[in-house]
């Protein structure tokens, strides 16, 4: 009589190690759409009853519901896109995602080993194609070396500056037995130890600085908020013990309440008068996490020029990349800022610079986000404002597409917690707000989630409504229509002698009939005087709603630095006639 072996639990296919990796790395949820190349895969799931699958309308979609949940929550984003279309049409998610630094691990299916480099049916080379959008990506040739690759994966994603991970597995591998083991300390490459602790010489010549300031003020970037609450909590604090005004980029939003007593609002291109004022004169400035880009800085050469810069990041190719700084520290926002706190507390004393709040004040008198009502047609501003007014207090999350009504939402609704903002900074994705939308909505079921979106934004990713109807996800997508591609239309008006080449959207969809072709609710409203009713509606109605909101077609987004100018060179909307704003953009056609 033969005997039979013993099973061993840690012999299986390939597929079934990609499901076991992401249990042990407390995966619950997944996007994406099943292709030849991952069927393996698809087949485990379909066996197993912990991680729930997202089930989109096309690839994109997956990668910003993945990014979406991914900034709400804190944890990494998972998406599994079949190989060549499935693949290449991840691109877009993953670029964004390296831009903003939010940790996705994206599982691309391939054909079979030996077919590789034949240009097989759909074939293509997702690792040459995804290196330059990743932050690392890996091909697995042999079963054997899938757990580890795969923990790798989480372990890339999650530490040092977060970002988009690609692994890509051949269906030959997915069939293959081998042996898997859970996440280990060996699966981590020596050779990738980010460092998270600042060194204490540059946090002491840190807090020497910001001791003697004058003028100072606090730059603070999505850094703050991929750190964790705690840094977040930290940054909160230093403004508490220092006094220090604080604004923030697009992507920081939420780190400092913005109803806080020291907060300037948003700096740059869109910014408010007195933070773009604070950043230029101040004489120090503490960059906490943000990376010093275009849309911040604008004119590299005029930018603070009177400042001393301390900049905080974890990434040290972002340390004097752009601009140069007198004290890079390295390391994690959270621990640095709880270094920096300890030497301050012990060692320096609270400047006195009431004089700079005095000028702050008379910069803030400006009311550089003032716009002038109207009883007859909806404002974007306007728009915005009641919106946040009346979401006030409940437990909301926004996300926004790319163009005007995402600079609106950043100026007019004020976010007092961190990741409840979820916006494509550094790419500016058009599209990227109702996906995001779902995967927020999946991360937190009973919360409230709205997208701010424009009219032509919104249609580039639309059938994502059927993932939300078909889950019963209810987002809220709010479309600020105002018939154009607002801020290509504005472009056009002030760089290129207002000719509106192919910016007038002249087939707009019935939105309200398209929610409801989907399955889900529509709503439009034309008048101001029906905004609010309109809103608590959209709250009320437990299923995705298509808000169509009317609003002003020509309205400009204001403050605004115009191309080629300093901080200090503001075009303000209560300034913005025809001729200054012609006068304003004269220099030139790169917006910088």
């Amino acid at each position: 009589m033969s005997e039979t072996k013993p099973h061993d639990p840690n012999q299986m296919t390939g597929a079934a190690m990609v499901v076991r990796a992401l249990q042990d790395h407390g995966v619950k949820h997944l996007f994406g759409y099943p292709g030849g190349a991952v069927l393996p895969i698809y087949d485990e799931i379909f066996q197993q009853g912990e991680i729930e699958h997202i089930l989109v309308r096309h690839e994109q979609g997956a990668g910003h519901a993945a990014e979406g949940y991914a900034r709400s929550t804190g944890v990494p984003g998972v998406v599994l896109v079949t190989s060549g279309p499935g693949a290449t049409n991840m691109v877009t998610p993953l670029a964004d995602a390296l831009m903003d630094s939010i940790p996705l691990v994206c599982i691309t299916g391939q054909v079979p080993t030996h077919l590789i480099g034949n240009d097989a049916f759909q074939e293509c080379d997702t690792v040459g194609i995804t290196r330059p959008c990743t932050k690392h990506n890996w091909l697995v040739r042999d079963v054997n070396d899938l757990a580890r690759v795969l923990h790798e994966a989480f372990y890339v994603a999650t530490t040092g500056r977060p970002g988009p991970v690609v692994v890509d597995i051949p269906k030959d591998v997915q069939f293959a037995t081998g042996t898997y083991h859970p996440p280990r300390k060996s699966d981590v490459h020596v050779s990738y130890a980010p460092r998270t602790k600042g060194e204490a010489m540059q946090i002491r010549k840190a807090v020497a600085l910001l001791a003697s300031a004058k003028k100072p003020v606090i730059y603070s970037g999505g850094g703050v908020i991929n750190s964790g609450r705690e840094a977040s909590k930290l940054l909160r604090e230093l403004v508490q013990v220092t006094g220090f005004p604080i604004t923030s980029t697009l992507m920081g939003l939420g780190a400092y309440p913005a109803s806080g007593p020291n907060w300037l609002g948003m700096l740059g291109m869109h910014g408010t008068y007195e933070a773009n004022m604070a950043m230029h004169d101040c004489d120090v400035m503490l960059c906490i996490g943000a990376r010093f880009d275009d849309r911040i800085t604008g004119r590299t050469d005029a930018f603070s020029p009177g400042s001393k810069k301390i900049h905080i990041d974890i990434d040290p190719s972002s340390i004097n990349k752009n601009i140069r700084v007198d004290v890079p520290i390295i390391g994690d926002v959270a621990n640095v800022l709880g270094d920096i706190l300890q030497v301050f507390r012990a060692e320096a004393k609270k400047p006195d610079i009431k004089p700079w709040w005095n000028q702050i004040a008379q910069w803030k008198a400006r009311n550089s986000l003032a716009y002038k009502p109207s009883n007859e047609v909806i404002l974007p501003q306007y728009a915005i404002q009641r919106l946040f007014e009346l979401t006030r207090g409940r437990d909301a999350y926004i996300t926004t597409e790319v163009g005007q009504h995402q600079m609106w939402a950043a100026q007019f609704y004020g976010f007092d917690e961190p990741h409840r903002w979820m916006t494509s900074g550094g790419l500016g994705t058009m599209g990227y707000g109702l996906p995001a939308a779902v995967g927020v909505q999946v991360a937190h079921r009973d919360s409230l989630v709205i997208d701010i979106a424009g009219d032509a934004s919104v249609q580039m990713t639309m059938q994502e409504m059927a993932t939300a109807v078909q889950y019963e996800l209810p987002i809220k997508i709010f479309i600020l229509n105002n018939q154009y591609m607002g801020m290509v239309r504005q472009w056009q008006q002030l760089l290129h002698g207002n000719r509106l080449s192919h910016s007038y959207t002249e087939a707009m969809p019935d939105f309200v009939k398209m929610a409801e072709a989907y399955g889900g609710h529509g709503i439009q409203v034309m008048k101001p005087a029906d905004l609010d009713g309109a809103i608590m509606d959209m709250i009320k109605v437990k299923k995705p709603v298509l808000f169509d909101c009317r609003v002003a077609t020509l309205e400009n987004c204001f403050p605004m630095i115009p191309s080629g100018k300093a901080h200090n060179e503001m075009l303000l909307p209560a300034e913005a006639n025809d001729e200054a704003t012609a006068k304003a953009f004269a220099g030139g056609k790169a917006l910088v």
